[in-house]
């Protein structure tokens, strides 16, 4: 009965040795770790060598039973080892309900070079298991909040390999490229770029390959639609740990708008520098023509003075009307000039501009030539704007003359008036107008063009590509001076070998017209006599003081004359003035202040204002008031007397009524 006791215990210990063993050794080898956890290997081995032992103990009390002859001997030699071996038995059998129990408590830990864990460490565990499940929730939460933003960006953001191959495409760069992201991911960047662009983004991509961490650039690329877009890119490497270049991230903003504004800056500072260089040459060009003037007034009067003494002298009499005809052409290089630079006074008028129109085609039909064929285009109906005719005239031959030399083989001109609305955005004009409704004046041809670097400095002073002797470079200057005076821009239009085109844009005037261009070129009259008018005449300038008070005189007034607005008010305190004739700009006052303090006690007192360059000091500006009688340096006798009797009449009339009365 021991024998078969000790046979069954050693059988029931080594199977559940056995069971331990596979208990340890099947978790260790799904976990992978048979090879590192040594300590959950050597735990398996100890169980397995005492099953293994267990069952040869069993095994070896079987054999002896069975093959024992007597059995009292055989129950004597066996009853001390049997009764160890069964104690040692129940202790082991103690030691694996031991181990159950622990296993049933503590649990398997299946980490590194550990295999079991107390309950303190398995708290400590769990708490460090919670907070690594925390990290990564909050890492997941945040790249999940990373794509959003991403994803919802208005830059173009767009992963690639480092080869170019689209790996990744979000909205932004849906909205900028105009292709969804299951069309372009998995196709070469190219597909954005030019020959150009690609050759540069190639290039661009092997810098990142070769080393280069961060690139920025800007390029046109290419929209799903064929549209360009300017685009400002920042290209940046994707690195593994050890460094190597696994992907390259571009992030893309459009500049379109930013480049057009920046353009349109530009632009405007050019504009704005020009106007202030222009402005700097009006005012050094109206002084000198302002003393130029002065001359000529002095050269031309003295030789018509010549002219009338040499009847008999046929001879010199054409060598001074060759004199007078060169005044009359320097006269009008200072008008043109003054007129560039705002320095003389001026008389607009309510003027139709499809009468002005018809009025040029007919000049320029007798003048232009057969091998140009002259187009007038009028608008259907009246187009009003108020300028002086007179300059208005003279914007149309200037603008004419120019596009037909600029047409020697022949070519046609045509002259347009009409209307237009601008919107206030036209960068192209000089100056810049406001929106709203203009009139619009076009003068075109078909002729050679205008090069950009010639159109640049097309309305400066001086500034022209004729042959020396055939021009003077003002032409354009007064274009500008008289339209921009007018309220108006200007805008050119030239395509080399296509042609030119110049387009004027004019307020359009409010009211009815109350003139017409030819108002201003009435025929002349012959002066009214002085009937020995007394007459102020205050002119700084010695000779030509001298010429006036000769033609006066000639003319029937009695001029006194001074030299400053002191020594006039001295003179107007001694004599009886009938007329007061004086220059505008003078040194220490001028005529407009002298004219005030001689209305304070004499406020009916007639007054010519004479000049060359009245530079705003006629009125508020230099736009002639109604109310006041100008005489534009130079001038002649009759212009002078014309003037004066113009002013005197009415005054003379109202003393002859008073005299009948009385």
């Amino acid at each position: 009965m021991p024998e078969q006791l000790f046979i069954l215990a050693n059988t029931v210990i080594m199977a559940a040795y056995a069971a331990i063993t596979v208990a340890i050794v099947v978790p260790v080898a799904r976990a992978g770790q048979l090879r590192t956890n040594k300590l959950a290997t050597a735990t398996a081995m100890i169980f397995f060598s005492c099953s293994v032992g267990h069952g040869l103990h069993a095994l070896m009390a079987l054999r002896g039973a069975v093959t024992a002859a007597d059995a009292e001997h055989a129950g004597t030699a066996m009853a001390t080892p049997s009764m160890l071996s069964g104690v040692w038995d129940l202790f082991t059998a103690a030691v694996g309900v031991y181990y159950w129990t622990l296993r049933r408590t503590y649990g398997v830990l299946l980490s590194r070079g550990a295999i079991y864990v107390d309950p303190t460490g398995k708290q400590v565990l769990d708490e460090a298991g919670a907070r690594e499940r925390a990290a990564r929730a909050a890492a997941e939460a945040h790249r999940a909040t990373l794509a959003t933003v991403v994803q919802h960006s208005d830059d173009a953001i767009i992963g690639l390999t480092p080869e170019g191959v689209i790996t990744a495409w979000n909205r932004g760069a849906e909205t900028m490229f105009g292709y969804p992201a299951d069309e372009v991911i998995g196709r070469p960047a190219d597909i954005l770029a030019d020959d150009a662009g690609g050759r540069l983004q190639r290039d661009t991509l092997a810098r990142v390959r070769h080393g280069e961490r961060s690139i920025g650039y800007e390029a046109t690329r290419l929209r799903k639609d064929g549209s360009p877009i300017d685009a400002s890119f920042r290209i940046t490497a994707i690195t593994d740990p050890a460094g190597a270049v696994i992907g390259i991230s571009v992030t893309a903003r459009d500049v379109t708008a930013a480049r057009e504004a920046a353009e349109r800056r530009q632009v405007i500072t050019e504009r704005t520098n020009q106007a202030q260089r222009m402005e700097s040459l009006g005012k050094l060009a109206g002084g000198v023509a302002h003393d130029f003037n002065n001359l000529l007034a002095v050269i031309a009067n003295y030789t018509d003075f010549a002219i009338d003494q040499t009847g008999d002298h046929p001879d010199v009499q054409a060598d001074l009307l060759q004199v007078r005809a060169a005044t009359d052409r320097a006269a009008n290089l200072t008008r043109q000039l003054l007129t560039f630079t705002r320095g003389d006074t001026i008389q607009p008028q309510h003027v139709d501009l499809n009468t002005a129109v018809g009025e040029v085609r007919d000049i320029l039909a007798r003048t232009i030539g057969e091998h140009i064929t002259l187009i007038a285009q009028p608008f259907p109906h009246p187009v009003t704007v108020h300028i002086d005719p007179g300059r208005l005239q003279q914007v149309l031959l200037n603008l004419a003359i120019n596009a037909r030399d600029a047409m020697p083989d022949g070519g046609t001109l045509v002259l347009e008036a009409g209307t237009t609305m601008l919107d206030g955005g036209e960068l192209a004009l000089q100056l810049a107008l406001p929106a709203g409704c203009y009139a619009r004046l076009l003068v075109s041809d078909t002729g050679h063009g205008i090069p950009p670097e010639v159109a640049a400095h097309i309305f400066e002073p001086f500034y022209t590509t004729k042959p020396h002797g055939q021009g003077t470079g003002l032409g354009l200057a007064t274009v500008y001076g008289i339209v921009t005076e007018a309220g108006g821009g200007i805008n050119l239009y030239s395509e080399p070998g296509i042609g030119t085109t110049f387009r004027i844009y004019l307020p359009v005037a409010v009211g009815h017209p109350e003139a017409g261009p030819g108002a201003a070129s009435a025929p002349r009259t012959t002066p009214p006599p002085g009937r020995n008018a007394t007459v102020l005449v205050v002119e700084d300038e010695a000779p030509l003081r001298r010429v006036i008070a000769r033609i006066l005189a000639d003319g029937g007034y009695h001029p006194v004359a001074a030299a400053s607005g002191a020594e006039a008010l001295e003179l107007f305190d001694e004599h009886v003035i009938d007329i007061l004739l004086t220059d505008v700009i003078m040194p220490e006052m001028s005529g407009t202040r002298l004219a005030e303090l001689v209305h304070e006690t004499r406020p009916d007192l007639a007054v010519v204002y004479m000049s060359g360059y009245s530079n705003g000091l006629l009125g508020t500006t230099h736009i002639l008031d109604d109310d006041i009688t100008f005489l534009e340096k130079p001038f002649t006798a009759t212009d002078l007397l014309t003037k004066v009797g113009e002013a005197w009449q009415p005054r003379r009339e109202h003393s002859d009524r008073e005299k009948s009365a009385r």
